[in-house]
């Protein structure tokens, strides 16, 4: 019996080491997001003024995959899907625009949401979130979480992410890893946006045309425990 519950706790440990390596020292996907895009001022830009999905343009599978620049960031970006022009799929929401948080545990939390044919793109608090097919990496998203847990010298390490965007009878479900169980929704509910977040909150968004001034640029994340100062 001690030697089964010795091989047990060698186990977790095992499995525990393995996924903390994943999560923060695995290499970092490939940055696709075009270098204009990430430079480019996101804030100008009037967000109730939609682009037309009239197939003109290009396809979602065109554009490279937008992801997350490191753990963050440095100012709101220009939109990933700028010239995309596919239309939706069968079975989705039009949720595409700026959103900001009314009601709910994230009052005040602000994302910009784009889609063009099966692609959907989340920006916001630093990160960029990108599901669906693209011409640079796979269909999942592929980045970081965001929250800086710890520095080692002078270098942030944040979680790594991944997972699938798909819809479901109008609520866009995102799947852990892409084959995983539900862990964020969002769906429309009148003319509201309804987040149903991994934390177990709900938060009800409103539309807005224009980012507010604290958005422009994101606040840093998560507790930064400096291991080994630089």
């Amino acid at each position: 019996m001690k030697a089964w519950f010795i091989r047990i706790v060698v186990t977790v440990i095992a499995l525990f080491i393995i996924a903390f390596w994943q999560l923060f020292f695995s290499s970092r996907p490939p940055l696709t997001t075009d270098p204009a895009t990430l430079a480019g001022d996101g804030s100008q830009i009037n967000y109730c003024e939609l682009p037309v999905l009239d197939g003109n343009g290009k396809l979602a599978a065109d554009i490279p995959k937008g992801n997350t620049p490191g753990c963050s960031y440095s100012h709101f970006p220009l939109p990933i899907l700028a010239e995309c022009t596919e239309p939706l799929v069968a079975g989705a929401a039009d949720i595409r625009g700026l959103w900001i948080g009314v009601k709910g545990k994230h009052k005040g939390h602000v994302e910009r949401l784009e889609q063009c044919g099966r692609r959907t793109v989340v920006t916001s608090s630093g990160l960029i979130h990108d599901g669906g097919p693209n011409s640079t990496l796979g269909e999942t998203s592929n980045d970081t979480e965001g929250a800086v847990v710890f520095t080692l010298g002078d270098k942030e390490y944040c979680p790594r992410t991944s997972a699938s965007m798909i819809w479901n009878n109008g609520v866009l479900d995102f799947h852990v890893f892409g084959w995983g169980p539900v862990v964020v929704k969002r769906y429309l509910e009148g003319e509201q946006l309804v987040w149903e977040y991994a934390d177990g909150s709900t938060t009800h968004m409103n539309r807005i045309c224009s980012l507010p001034e604290e958005s422009k640029v994101p606040a840093p994340r998560g507790p930064r425990y400096s291991l080994l100062k630089g």
